[in-house]
């Protein structure tokens, strides 16, 4: 479900039930799997939950999808400070069983959150409408990150970070427990954690969760923390200047292009990025650089300006382990004497790999019928068996290699076969995730391939629309006077007839649909009224496929300047004349081009025409 409208998502919301399991764990990762396939690029995922996730074998889709997302994924656990209340459906009428999830349970939502910048809110459940105000304050336009550091495990240290004159709204929030820490402004003046309402910061905590609502005082930054358990650090803001980035591989040639890497970049060797700052033309960048997400290493690129506020960055090397992306530049448009200074950060967590994965579908998928996609794995590093998962966001039925056998330097191909049911809907798309694993686990990549369902089209007939009467009544006085027309429009044996509308015609459109005759045909029948003052109308009816047909028919009233005798009762092919001053007609036509034409007082002619389009 999809909506803009909060009253509308509440009911929905409201309206959900539970039934069924009975035992503890739930399946917290396909339903996150479906969010990030589900939503737009980079958007903010919030997970509420009491209980651990029993779906594990997702979680290395789960990080893929979060990686080529770039979504934020924040968590809301309950069931980790106090027991948990559910009927065992082993268990007699009225017997509960007890349970509550450990803090090794918690531990993979802590993963998935610091992976994706998001946090892990532990918080009991009368306290849980305190922490939802980060879901307020993350719906905020022009949100950007400017810090994000994880300490696992934990360990004392400091952080800087710079803030430019655009950013209003800073805010910092601190997950963890047992920690303090010192907050320096760029004025001097320091706060500590012990003073909640500071001159340099307001802090709110709610279970392991603290937010620091702060001075958006320009200039560096420094916070201290101390801290001897895993504890991460986010600093955001609202401003317009931001930036979008990607892993690239650059094409040689008179005309340099740039295809998106759709997985982990390769270790061991360098790397480009294409990075685009947005929100401003007066900005200048004068760094890019890959920082260790747990340390303080970091490998700064070459830049280069490819025009339009895009730059490649050229990087000799990656981290080892995980990183984000860091761009540092200057606002010449500032209040300032000299330029204002800005840093911004990738919230997603990244990493390279010594695994290469290709996967490449070259049509769609049809109902019902078994479709291939061929993959190939390659690494640079330790070959042997290598463990290969293929999920898909839809649960369609699917089946792929377990293991790959792989060589050093050598690729080894797969096949995953997918097949959609019969019954899916034309035009439904299906994320598929090809994971390899290497032995031992120490490496992986993905592949994502985001496949559409499309049935195949059989249906070339444009619908049909036969004018079953006109009756037209009108006057000297065209606003006083009306005109009618009934039509009945049909498919054949296509698709059906989907939407009936107005081209033209300022009338009232009623459309009903019936079966009708012994092959049962679907007829919908179409019943416009208007003044005499809009005299022409045009239906269309758009089927199934897609094909349209349309039905055009006109009462107008033109003055014949030519002198004629009177006649009456002249019958010729295809009209009819008649003298009286208001005519009623009733015409049927049967796919023909239809005229109708009456002489009034020698002087006024009307005319009827029917147009249709097959």
């Amino acid at each position: 479900m999809r909506t803009t409208d909060p009253d509308v998502f509440k009911a929905q919301i409201n309206a959900l039930s539970a039934d069924g399991g009975g035992d503890f764990p739930e399946m917290s990762l396909s339903g996150l799997q479906v969010a990030l396939t589900g939503a737009p690029p980079s958007s903010e995922i919030f997970l509420f939950t009491d209980a651990p996730a029993k779906d594990l074998n997702l979680m290395g889709t789960v990080i893929a999808l979060i990686e080529r997302t770039k979504s934020v994924v924040s968590f809301f656990l309950t069931g980790s400070l106090g027991l948990r209340r559910r009927r065992a459906s082993d268990q007699g009428q009225g017997q509960v069983q007890h349970s509550r999830m450990v803090e090794s349970d918690s531990q993979l939502y802590m993963e998935l959150s610091q992976a994706s910048g998001g946090q892990a809110i532990q918080v009991t459940k009368t306290e849980l409408p305190k922490a939802t105000s980060i879901i307020v304050e993350s719906s905020s336009s022009s949100l950007v990150t400017i810090l994000q550091a994880v300490r696992s495990p934990g360990r004392a240290d400091n952080f800087s970070f710079t803030v430019d004159e655009s950013v209003r709204n800073l805010t910092a929030y601190v997950t963890g427990s047992s920690l303090s820490f010192t907050l320096t402004s760029p004025s001097g003046v320091s706060q500590s954690s012990g003073e909640v309402n500071g001159s340099l910061a307001t802090i709110k905590t709610v279970g392991n969760f603290l937010t620091l609502g702060l001075d958006s005082q320009a200039g560096l930054w420094e916070i201290s923390v101390s801290s001897t358990v895993p504890y991460s650090l986010k600093v955001v803001g609202q401003s317009a200047i931001d930036f979008l980035f990607d892993f690239v591989e650059v094409s040689q040639g008179p005309h340099p292009a740039f295809a998106v890497l759709e997985s982990r970049p390769q270790a061991g060797g360098n790397a480009t990025l294409l990075v685009s700052v947005t929100g401003s033309e007066s900005v200048s960048l004068t760094e890019v650089a890959l920082v260790e997400a747990s340390g303080s290493g970091e490998v700064s690129g070459t830049l280069e300006s490819v025009g339009s506020g895009d730059f490649l960055v050229t990087m000799d090397r990656i981290p080892d382990g995980e990183f984000v992306v860091r761009l540092r530049g200057e606002n010449s448009a500032t209040t300032r004497a000299l330029p204002d200074s800005f840093q911004r950060q990738s919230s997603t967590r990244l990493r390279a790999s010594t695994v290469m994965v290709t996967a490449k579908a070259e049509s769609d998928l049809e109902p019902g019928t078994p479709f291939s996609v061929l993959f190939t794995v390659t690494t640079n590093g330790t070959g042997g068996s290598f463990t290969i998962r293929a999920t898909n966001d839809r649960g369609f039925p699917s089946s792929s290699p377990t293991t790959l056998t792989l060589v050093t330097g050598v690729s080894a191909n797969g096949t995953v076969t997918l097949t959609a049911p019969a019954n899916t809907v034309s035009g439904t798309d299906v994320t598929l995730t090809i994971e390899a694993e290497s032995p031992g686990a120490t490496d992986t990549n993905y592949a994502v391939l985001r496949l559409s369902v499309v049935s195949p089209v059989t249906d070339f007939s444009r619908p049909v629309c036969d004018v079953v009467s006109v009756t037209a009544n009108c006057s000297d006085d065209c606003s006083l006077s009306m005109w009618e027309l009934s039509a009945n429009l049909t498919d054949g044996n296509g698709t059906g007839i989907e939407r009936v509308t107005l081209r033209q015609g300022n009338g009232t459109l009623n459309t009903t649909t019936t079966v009708e005759g012994a092959g049962n045909m679907t007829v919908t029948l179409a019943a416009y009224s208007a003044s005499c003052c809009s005299p022409e109308v045009e239906l269309v009816a758009v089927d199934g496929a897609g094909n349209v047909g349309t039905c055009f028919r006109s009462i107008r009233v033109t003055v014949d300047t030519t002198v004629q005798p009177p006649v009456t009762n002249v019958i010729t092919e295809n009209s009819i004349t008649v003298t009286p001053p208001i005519v009623t007609t009733t015409t049927a036509s049967r796919g023909h081009p239809l005229s109708l034409s009456s002489y009034l007082c020698s002087i006024m002619l009307v005319s009827v025409t029917l147009v249709l389009s097959r």
